[in-house]
Parts: C-alpha cells; structure tokens; sequence
C-alpha cells in the first residue's frame, strides 16, 4: 500500500555513491520498520553541495571537507530533510549546533584500492609516475615511498575518475573500496592496499546518519541501525582528528579495531611532501575510546608542533566563504 506522505526524508548528496549510500539506508529502514517498507514512505531527497559544485580546485583550497555537508546542514535545520546520511570521512569533527550524528551502519571495507593501466601495484610504477589523487593523506604516504612520484589533483564521482584514467591523463590512481563495493565496481580494482601500505582516512568505510537532536521521530526509526563496533571506532578516529584539529589541508590518517575485545588505534600526521611522517598506536578497553583517540592525537600532536602549527596557520588563512 502506497503512502501519500514521507513518514522520512532523506537528504543526500547525488553522486551515484552517496545515493548508493542514501539507498541502502532506506532499504535498512524499511527491513527495521514495516511501515517504512511501504511505497513512499521513505524520500531520497538529493540536495547539490558546494563539494560536488566546484570540481576544478583542491579541497584543501576551497575550504575542506565541510563543503560536502554545509548545504546537507541547512535543509537538515530547515527541515527540507529530517536524516542526512553521509560518507563519515566527510563530515567535520565538529557538527553544526542543533545537530546530532548518533548513527552508524555496520562499516564496510576500510582499505584503499589501488587502480592502474600500467602496474600492477604502487612498487611498480616507475619513477615519475602521475597519479591522480585529491588526498592529501593519499599524497604524504606515496611521496613517502618514492618522492619522484607527481600527485595531481584528481577530483569528481568514482565513474569521473575512471575515466580520466583511462583516457591516460593520470598512470594511477587509488579510492576507497568501500565505495566500490557499495557500487558494484570490484572489477576495476587492480589491488587492495594493506594498513601497512597505506593508512586509511578517519572513518573511511562508515556511513553516518544524522538527525535534529529534539526529533524524536527520526531518532527512534534511525537508533535501531546503529552498529555498535563501528560507532566506538569511529568515534574513537574522529577524537584523534578533533585532537589535531584536522581537516582537508591535513595529511592525516587513522583507524581503530576491535581486536579479541580490545580496541586497537593507529595514527599518522605527515608533511605534504612525505619528507615527514609520525606513526602513533594506542589501545584500550572499547568503552574508552574516545580516550585512546585523544591521546594519540596529543601525543602526536607534542611529537611534531610544527607541522600542526603550520596546518592551522594554513586554516586561519582559508577563504571565508569555503
């Protein structure tokens, strides 16, 4: 039986994976709550951001992450939505007032995939390889391993980047592959990238779901799809980057685990260049997670000043309208 009017909206960026994202959500909701299975009772509402807009600019030159949620925060408190549902290595650390994010759905793969025409891993590019990357974390960690790689800056949807790889302006280029395997896109993998290899983004692989803190409502369709490991992971990430205060102009890495019960956190701050790299690793009981994730960020954070200082210089500079 059809239904004449949204019992939920959900507000969503368009891209095919954020809407693959949004989708999935509506299908959870409706496995959750039968009067959500019903015909129109969920709305995919897709909502255009300054992040999907500006393509042509690095992220760290346009004002970072926060440009793929601001306009999601103003339908949110404009209720032109009543639940956003965002890729979590997106959303800021800090979260506009009268906002909540309390949900996390069970977290895919966290690891990077390596894409290329040419090699078949990163060892094998030669030496002045281009590769395409719009991450600055991404960047650090391959410099790292061979400076006379050129990073280019590498921006728009999964499909836009495959293209340009294959129209050969870049040798390689290396996503998410949660993000591709929420699309059905495996194929184009060419391999997958240890933690060892490369550090993953904070909250890379988890989907957050956020809601007005006072509607009761959304809270009491949406709590039931929390993953609890997932939520004490990310959390414990993002206190880690809170602790540095990061964002896009950061090269920053971090991923927790839960391990046999115990919550296992590894960190990295880098210079751009990859000249300079700090690893820290933490562990703890899951319930002090957001505890073990501060103090990896303060340690690193008294272990190089100087690159912290220099990122937030380099925010305090930032355009004002990003």
């Amino acid at each position: 039986m059809a239904v004449d009017t949204p019992l939920i909206r959900i507000g969503t960026r368009g891209s095919p994976l954020a809407l693959a994202q949004a989708y999935e959500t509506k299908r959870r909701l409706g496995e959750e709550w039968p009067e959500l299975a019903e015909e129109g009772a969920v709305e995919i509402k897709v909502i255009k951001t300054s992040g999907d807009m500006i393509l042509d600019k690095a992220l760290k030159e346009i004002g970072g992450k926060g440009l793929f949620t601001k306009e999601l925060d103003v339908a949110l408190l404009g209720d032109d939505c009543d639940i956003c549902v965002h890729s979590m290595k997106d959303v800021p650390t800090w979260l506009v007032p009268k906002t909540i994010l309390p949900v996390n759905l069970p977290r895919e793969d966290t690891r990077d995939a390596f894409i290329s025409n040419k090699a078949k891993s990163i060892e094998d590019l030669p030496d002045g390889s281009v590769i395409g990357s719009a991450s600055l974390r991404r960047q650090s960690q391959l410099l790292k391993k061979n400076p006379t790689f050129k990073v280019v800056n590498f921006r728009g949807n999964v499909q836009t980047r495959l293209r340009k790889l294959d129209d050969n302006e870049v040798d390689a280029t290396l996503l998410a592959l949660a993000g591709l395997k929420r699309m059905d896109m495996t194929e184009f993998v060419t391999s997958v990238l240890e933690q060892d290899q490369m550090l993953p983004a904070v909250a890379q692989g988890a989907i957050g779901i956020q809601c007005r803190e006072s509607d009761e409502k959304s809270l009491k369709y949406i709590m039931p799809l929390n993953d609890p490991d997932t939520k004490t992971c990310v959390d414990c990430e993002r206190a880690f980057l809170a602790a540095l205060d990061g964002n896009c102009r950061t090269p920053i890495a971090g991923q927790a685990k839960i391990v046999d019960g115990e919550l296992l956190f590894t960190g990295l701050i880098a210079s751009e260049d990859g000249k300079e790299l700090h690893e820290v690793s933490k562990s703890g009981s899951p319930e002090d997670n957001l505890k073990v994730g501060q103090e990896a960020g303060e340690e690193l954070k008294a272990r190089a000043p100087h690159l912290v200082e220099a990122f937030l210089a380099e925010k305090l500079e930032a355009p004002k309208t990003a």
